[in-house]
């Protein structure tokens, strides 16, 4: 599978997305620039360890843009880069599809 990354568009995209906090970071950052302690509290405390990982991926792939700034105390913000902006309609899809899950499940008692 990993002979496939960066050949075909699928596998690609499945390994860019596969960390599990990925789709919502991106969501999170879609709605605004946040600082690492936002992003921690909205994603229920996740570790700064498991938080801080996933961040520095998503940055290596291009996805978002850490800004950090020269001051004291340090501040550092999180934004989408332009290749993760143009992911948002991917997202605006899968929250649409999500939607219609939830009232599926709901429906048929899943």
């Amino acid at each position: 599978m990993e002979e496939l990354f960066g050949v075909c568009p699928v596998t690609t995209a499945q390994k860019i997305l596969s960390g599990k906090w990925t789709l919502i970071i991106l969501y999170l950052l879609n709605k605004k620039t946040m600082r690492f302690n936002e992003l921690q509290r909205a994603l229920n405390n996740l570790t700064q360890a498991t938080l801080s990982k996933q961040l520095k991926k998503m940055e290596e792939y291009g996805l978002i843009i850490r800004t950090a700034y020269n001051q004291i105390p340090p501040k550092v913000e999180y934004s989408l880069s332009d290749l993760g902006k143009q992911f948002v309609p991917v997202l605006k899809a899968l929250e649409v599809w999500g939607s219609e899950y939830i009232k599926y499940m709901k429906s048929n008692e899943v």
